[in-house]
């Protein structure tokens, strides 16, 4: 059921090499290009990195502790290689010197993010490690979406640049949330980590809300928006069953694997959402 670190590394090499990555079942499949086409595309791709960061641990944690392990190490494979490769579409891309200095800095982070883990077995003694550079890379992915953002208010104007950022950092939301959920299971916090993932929770609710009042919400935008509101049914229903902290309790990996279905669900949505205000933008 698992694979070595070498034949790892094989199809992480393998999935880069190929021109689209499908991280599951379809998700960011024909929409991944292989280079940056414009700014609207750049903001996506950049908000793509936030999710992908917390993605990659939430996997982790899920291959880790033994729920839906098949599928959380393709998932943790695939979304390695998405990240590598995005990396240097918006390192070539970066129109200004701050916005190449910041793609320099995540690679930094980068590199030490992906070496801790593809480089060894997913193990709960590195688990605490993944978790803190999960968020430190984050960061920085943050930071270059929000300048590309603000690069594209200041040549093109208009809110859409706003719209393309708020519905892909749903996407990174979806994955924060399931991470941290996987992070308490695995006893890596207690209640700093529920207080992050209700901090996160609030920010998804209240972002469902900023999406479907826009103007900019056309018709098909509205319909996705309310198959994303009926999988987030789901999905919180599953953030609400108890998180084990590492005990070996009743349900543990259903409840671990209902995480890791449903926070994969709205994240395919969510990114069809994102990828229908970047067309509108182009």
């Amino acid at each position: 059921m698992t694979t070595t670190i070498h034949t790892r590394r094989a199809l992480l090499l393998l999935s880069v090499a190929t021109p689209l990555v499908a991280l599951s079942s379809g998700l960011l499949g024909p929409a991944v290009r292989a280079q940056v086409n414009n700014l609207n595309d750049a903001i996506n791709k950049a908000g793509r990195q936030r999710m992908l960061s917390q993605r990659i641990a939430k996997a982790y944690f899920q291959f880790g502790q033994g729920f839906d392990v098949e599928r959380s190490q393709r998932v943790l494979d695939a979304s390695v290689a998405l990240f590598d490769r995005q990396l240097v579409e918006l390192k070539n891309y970066a129109v200004t010197p701050e916005i190449k200095e910041t793609y320099l800095s995540l690679e930094k982070s980068w590199i030490e993010y992906k070496d801790f883990v593809i480089g060894a077995k997913p193990e709960q003694e590195r688990a605490k490690k993944v978790l803190s550079l999960s968020d430190r890379v984050l960061a920085v992915a943050d930071q270059g979406t929000k300048l590309l953002e603000a690069q594209m208010m200041r040549t093109a104007g208009g809110d859409l640049g706003i719209l393309i950022n708020v519905a892909g950092r749903q996407r990174m939301l979806s994955q924060r949330m399931a991470k941290l959920y996987q992070a308490g299971a695995w006893g890596l916090g207690g209640a700093e980590l529920q207080a992050e993932l209700d901090k996160a929770r609030s920010e998804f609710i209240a972002a469902m809300k900023t999406l479907g009042s826009s103007p900019r919400a056309t018709q098909p935008i509205k319909d996705e928006l309310a198959v994303a509101q009926s999988q987030w049914v789901f999905f919180e229903n599953a953030l609400n069953n108890p998180i084990s902290n590492g005990k070996n309790v009743p349900n543990r990996v259903q409840f671990g694997t209902n995480i890791a279905t449903t926070s994969e669900r709205i994240l395919e949505v969510m990114d069809r959402i994102t990828g229908m205000y970047e067309k509108q933008a182009a």
